[in-house]
C-alpha cells in the first residue's frame, strides 16, 4: 500500500544548486525516536522527492512522518523485509536524476549529505561513503569489512578499500539505476560489483562515521550475528555474479591469499 501526501513548499537553502533533480529514499523500521531529525536534515536539501519506506514498522514512525513531514511519500511494507529491500522499493518510486539513500535511525547533517548529491550531479554514478579512516587495522577487522575489501580487490578496485553500497549514505545516478535495475539494490554488494563491471564511475566521495552512530540491535551485535551472516552471504552472491560475468577477463585470475596479504602488507 502506498500513501502519497501533497508536497509541502520548502525554501531551498541559498547556494545549493544542482543541475539535475534529486530524491532521497529512507528505509525505516521502528524509528520514532530519530525519524523526525533524519527528515529534518533531508528537507534542507533541494530534493524533489523524499520517500520513506516503512519496513515492518509497529511503532509511531508513520504518524510522526504523516504529521510533521507532509511532503514525504510514505510506502508501507507490512512485513519486515530489511533495509536493502526497502531501498530497492523506494528507488522504484522516483525518476529523479540522483537518488540519495539513508536510514531512518541515523540522523546525518545536511552538510554531510550534500557531497553525495554534488558528486553524482557532476558525473559520478555511484557515490560511496568513505569509511576508510574509521576502520581498524586489517587484523582487527570483522568478516564483513574483510569481505568488502576482498570484493573490491577482485574487481581490481583496491582504491575503494572496504567501501561499498552496503553502507549509507550513498547516492546513485539515474544511469546506474536504469542499468542495474532497482531490484538489484536488494543485494548491495552485487549492485556494487555490477556497477564496476559495467564501467560505471564508482567513487568514495565523502566520509560520514556511521560505525559509531549505528543503532545497536539484537541482530547486529556480537560475532556471527544475523546481520553479519546476511552481508557475508550477499558478498558470496556478488562474487558468484562477478565470476559468471567476467570469468578470468578482463580482471585476470582471482587473487590468491598470498596476493591479498602482499598488497595489504605493502601499505
Amino acid at each position: 500500500m502506498t500513501e502519497v501526501n501533497l508536497p509541502q513548499i520548502q525554501e531551498v537553502p541559498e547556494g545549493i544548486i544542482l543541475q539535475g533533480t534529486a530524491a532521497a529514499v529512507v528505509s525505516v523500521c521502528n524509528e520514532e525516536s530519530t525519524i523526525d531529525r533524519v527528515l529534518g536534515e533531508l528537507e534542507k536539501l533541494p530534493l524533489k522527492d523524499i520517500i520513506v519506506v516503512l519496513n515492518g514498522c509497529t511503532d509511531g514512525t508513520r504518524s510522526i512522518v504523516a504529521k510533521h513531514h507532509p511532503g514525504a511519500t510514505l510506502v508501507n511494507m507490512p512485513d519486515r523485509l530489511g533495509h536493502d529491500v526497502g531501498r530497492a522499493v523506494g528507488a522504484r518510486m522516483t525518476q529523479a536524476d540522483i537518488v540519495l539513500f539513508v536510514d531512518g535511525d541515523l540522523p546525518i547533517p545536511a552538510s554531510d549529505l550534500l557531497p553525495f548529491l554534488h558528486a553524482v550531479d557532476q558525473g559520478t554514478d555511484v557515490a560511496l561513503n568513505d569509511l576508510s579512516r574509521h576502520l581498524p587495522p586489517y587484523a582487527q577487522q570483522d568478516s564483513v569489512t574483510r569481505c568488502k575489501g576482498f570484493l573490491n580487490r577482485i574487481l581490481r578496485r583496491p582504491d575503494l578499500g572496504a567501501n561499498s553500497l552496503t553502507a549509507v549514505p550513498h547516492a546513485l545516478s539515474r544511469r546506474s539505476l536504469d542499468l542495474l535495475g532497482s531490484a538489484m539494490l536488494a543485494v548491495p554488494p552485487k549492485a556494487h560489483a555490477m556497477a564496476v563491471l559495467h564501467g560505471m564511475m564508482v567513487a568514495a566521495v565523502h566520509s560520514v562515521d556511521v560505525i559509531k552512530t549505528n543503532r545497536k540491535r539484537a541482530f547486529n551485535t556480537g560475532k556471527g550475528n544475523a546481520m553479519e551472516q546476511l552481508i557475508v552471504g550477499d558478498h558470496a552472491e556478488a562474487l558468484t555474479a562477478v565470476l559468471k560475468v567476467a570469468g578470468t577477463s578482463p580482471f585476470g585470475p582471482v587473487p590468491t591469499r598470498a596476493d591479498v596479504a602482499k598488497g595489504r602488507n605493502a601499505r
